[in-house]
Parts: structure tokens; C-alpha cells; sequence
């Protein structure tokens, strides 16, 4: 793609190759990994280069729309869809090939009806008050599956809710999670796949790994926890970053942006870059967060705009147009720094920079 757009998220692979080598160092050789790659691979497009996922055996997304644009790019192996689709979509998972959860007897008798061969994992409701059946029901759900020759049952999964801050909620959600692996492993033969940790579980619940994990976040190089980074090497993946676009010098008590809500205190200098919260830049970093230019904190002033921000600039020797500007960088500015400023997680922020703002892959 011919990028000509100054705003763009730089994707470096090496970082992304060495955190999967990380991760499979850390669960062992035994434990596959599944990578979620749900929400265009949490806003990196990652999912779009076949090159790269294709060395997965197994990824997982969350909706039958996303495992179709894994087909249409030329992925040919496992797709399972972690959340149980809408009856509607059964048509499309079966012409797609992809793998399901199911946690509604409704929906299987919707399955079983079709009469076409469909692949399921049963989700066991351990805790997190989201999705999946109850572990005490798992005989019950299993049973009802078997009745249909043409759903097979190829994995069994629970989701843990609070594997970085509580550790004897987690232990019951396993226990609970074990109950019901008991029962699926007595009544279907080879089951192939047993899977309960995400991010969280994999760093911190080893006895959680079964035969499958799903890194998330941490295959990006981000933490999911405060632990995280003492537990294990990870590279930051992305860079969000921009170019100064414009420069003008303003007197005192000059206003600046929207709603007058910067007012200069000196004479300034003022740049203008090209990004605002149309690319997914929240608006809440109006005069207080900071962006990086020339290896200098600069303040963001005035309101962000929908396609723009400007920053004092005073302070910086020699800037001119053209100049690269991080709105995080990795180093100088972390995109927890960001996420902590907007109040939220650095998976928000990741998953949410617009479709506008071209990936490149370095």
C-alpha cells in the first residue's frame, strides 16, 4: 500500500515474532498457543498478513465476520470463534470452516437441525458472568450434543474474570473449570482441546494451561498486569506516531482550539499535527497529555480536534515541519501512560485506533 497519510501505526514483526517465542518458552512445547487476534489482532492488522499467522495451528477471534476475513485472506487452518454466534450465522460458519463456542441448548438443537458437520468447544461458566453453561450441567449439555451426529465436540473452555488481582476467586474458577474437564473427558473420546488462560492466567496460573492457551494483549508486547513485566520479556509491537504539519509563533493570550480552553501564557510556539479522535486519539488528553517530538515531552494544548491537536512547542530548538511526532513511542511515552491519563486499559486504546490510520509493518 502506498502510504502518503504524515499518521500512521508503525507494527514491528521481529517484536511480535519474539513475543510469541517468549510465550511459547514460557507456558513449554507441550501447551499450544492460540493467539486472539480478534478486533484486527487488538488494532494492529496483524490478522491481515497470512505470512504471519499462517504458523499458527489454531487463532482465535470473536465473531463469524472476523473468521470469515481470515478465510478471505487465505488462512486455511483452525478459526474458533470464541463467543457463541447468532443462529443466523450458522450458515456462514459452516461455508467457513470455522469452530465454535456454544454454551445455549437452543442454539445446539439450532446446529443439530442444519444436519451439516459442524466442530464445537462447550464454554463453562466458572465466574467471569458473561457466557457458558454451568459446570454441574456439563453431563447434561454434553449429552444433548451426542444426540446430534453432526456437531462434534473438538474442545471444552472457561474464561478466568480476575487472574491479576484475585487469587483465591481464580483458584475456584479452576476448580470449577476441573469438575467440568472431569466429566468432558470421560464422555468424549480425544478431545482435543482444553483451554482456560488468557494473558492474565498464563502468567500467573501455570496449572491453567491444560493443552492450549490464548495470549491477548501480551502478544502484542503490552503489560496485562502489573506483574507482568518482571514475569516475562516482552517488546512493545506499535508506535502511534505523526508529523508536524504546521508551526506559527502566537503572542500572549493567544487562544487555542476549540472553546477558547487554552490560553497562552507567553509568547509561543505552536505546532499542529495531524490527528485527532476521529483516528482514536481520546479527546480527555486535551491540556494534559504530552506527546514526543525530537526526543522532547511537548504538552498537547487547547481541545483535540476530530482530525487534528496542537502542541506548545516553545521549548524545542530547530523543530520544523516535517518532524516525526510519537504520540507513544514506547519509551518516553508508554501507551499505559496514555491509557492511565484516559482513565482506561492500554487494550482500549490499542484496539480502538480508527481504521483511518494506516498500519505499516516494519
Amino acid at each position: 500500500m502506498n502510504i502518503t497519510r504524515p499518521t500512521i501505526m508503525e507494527v514491528n514483526l521481529d517484536n511480535f515474532q519474539y513475543n510469541v517465542e517468549q510465550i511459547q518458552k514460557f507456558v513449554g512445547n507441550n501447551v499450544k498457543i492460540m493467539p486472539v487476534i480478534k478486533a484486527n489482532a487488538y488494532g494492529t492488522w496483524i490478522n491481515k498478513l497470512n505470512d504471519i499467522i499462517r504458523q499458527f495451528d489454531i487463532v482465535s477471534v470473536a465473531t463469524v465476520d472476523e473468521a470469515i476475513d481470515l478465510r478471505m485472506n487465505g488462512y486455511e487452518k483452525e478459526i474458533f470463534v470464541l463467543n457463541q454466534p447468532y443462529k443466523d450465522e450458522i450458515k456462514k460458519v459452516i461455508e467457513y470452516n470455522a469452530t465454535i463456542g456454544i454454551s445455549s441448548k437452543d442454539f445446539i438443537d439450532e446446529l443439530g437441525n442444519l444436519g451439516n458437520t459442524v466442530k464445537v468447544h462447550i464454554e463453562i461458566g466458572t465466574g467471569m458472568g458473561r457466557t457458558g453453561i454451568n459446570p454441574d450441567r456439563t453431563k447434561e449439555y454434553i449429552e444433548k450434543i451426542q444426540k446430534y451426529k453432526n456437531i462434534e465436540i473438538e474442545g471444552i473452555y472457561t474464561h478466568l474474570s480476575s487472574a491479576d488481582i484475585d487469587d483465591e476467586y481464580t483458584k475456584k474458577q479452576i476448580a470449577s473449570f476441573d469438575r467440568a474437564v472431569l466429566v468432558a473427558k470421560k464422555m468424549v473420546k480425544n478431545l482435543k482441546y482444553i483451554h482456560c488462560s488468557a494473558s492474565n492466567g498464563i502468567l500467573n496460573y501455570p496449572n491453567s494451561y491444560y493443552n492450549l492457551v490464548r495470549p491477548g494483549i501480551i502478544l502484542y508486547g503490552y503489560k496485562s498486569c502489573d506483574k507482568a513485566i518482571k514475569k516475562i520479556d516482552l517488546k512493545p509491537i506499535c508506535k502511534l506516531k505523526s508529523k508536524v504539519t504546521f508551526l506559527k509563533e502566537v503572542p500572549e493570550n493567544t487562544s487555542i482550539g476549540y472553546s477558547r480552553s487554552f490560553i497562552t501564557k507567553r509568547k509561543s510556539k505552536v505546532a499542529t499535527i495531524p490527528i485527532g479522535y476521529a483516528d482514536g486519539l481520546r479527546r480527555i488528553l486535551s491540556n494534559k497529555g504530552e506527546v514526543v517530538i525530537n526526543n522532547i515531552k511537548v504538552p498537547i494544548i487547547g481541545n483535540i480536534c476530530m482530525d487534528s491537536l496542537m502542541v506548545d512547542v516553545t521549548d524545542i530548538e530547530n523543530i520544523l515541519v516535517g518532524d516525526d511526532v510519537y504520540i507513544w513511542d514506547n519509551k518516553i511515552i508508554t501507551l499505559d501512560e496514555i491509557a492511565n491519563l484516559c482513565n482506561t486499559i492500554n487494550y482500549e486504546i490499542l484496539s480502538t485506533i480508527s481504521y483511518r490510520v494506516p498500519r505499516v509493518f516494519k
